[in-house]
């Protein structure tokens, strides 16, 4: 199964990846991660990517699908794939589109995840993650172990995005409301969007994702 993870920043996009990786066997195909990989990778396109951003500049949407395609054709996954963060366009949405037709993947489901704002803004203010390993945690739903030792990793060095305030979010939000939110009609046309509440426990959230998939 091959899934698109749509939402605003801190709809937990992320931790539901993680979780469909754990129990389905799939490969999150996340933008900022393949990135960071391949400017250490030392390939043709790693390359590319390293002097693109030494420079200071914005990788192009053509790069981006150039990873996904190198990701794609490896073959790595037997579960499908999960992409995260991206499309973030509909531009991104249709070259994807036409890589996954050339490469004859089958895209089964859109999953829209849903968020009040206002509750959005209260987690990520309280959001916070493990140094090592990425893991999320939040002040309220899922605060720092007590023994300050990460549950993923064991690690216990925690910080929090410089992002992560009222202000900044608000501005990450607009942004997700103009360019990436007319990908919900864009799919609904397409028949592939699945809609789940966003802003439940983690737990109910994942079975949310899990009925719409099976549906």
């Amino acid at each position: 199964m091959n899934i698109i993870l749509l939402g605003p920043p801190g709809a937990g996009k992320g931790t539901q990846a993680r979780i469909l990786v754990d129990e389905h066997d799939m490969v999150q195909l996340s933008t900022g991660d393949m990135l960071r990989e391949a400017r250490t990778s030392g390939t043709e396109m790693g390359k590319k990517v390293a002097a693109v951003m030494d420079a200071g500049n914005l990788v192009t949407d053509e790069i981006v699908i150039g990873l996904i395609r190198e990701k794609l054709e490896g073959g790595e996954s037997s579960g499908g794939f999960i992409f995260d963060g991206f499309p973030r366009t509909l531009a991104q949405a249709d070259a994807l589109g036409a890589l996954l037709a050339e490469l004859d993947i089958r895209l089964e489901a859109v999953v829209e995840m849903q968020v009040d704002d206002d509750a959005l803004v209260a987690r990520i203010t309280a959001r916070s993650t493990c140094g090592d390993c990425g893991e999320v945690y939040n002040d309220q739903t899922k605060p720092i172990p007590a023994d300050g030792k990460c549950s993923n990793c064991g690690g216990t060095e925690f910080k929090r995005r410089a992002d992560d305030n009222e202000e900044s979010l608000k501005t990450r939000l607009m942004a997700y409301y103009k360019q990436t939110s007319p990908l919900i009609g864009y799919y609904h046309a397409k028949g592939n969007l699945r809609s789940v509440n966003g802003l439940g426990e983690i737990d109910d959230v994942a079975g949310g994702i899990k009925g719409a998939l099976d549906a």
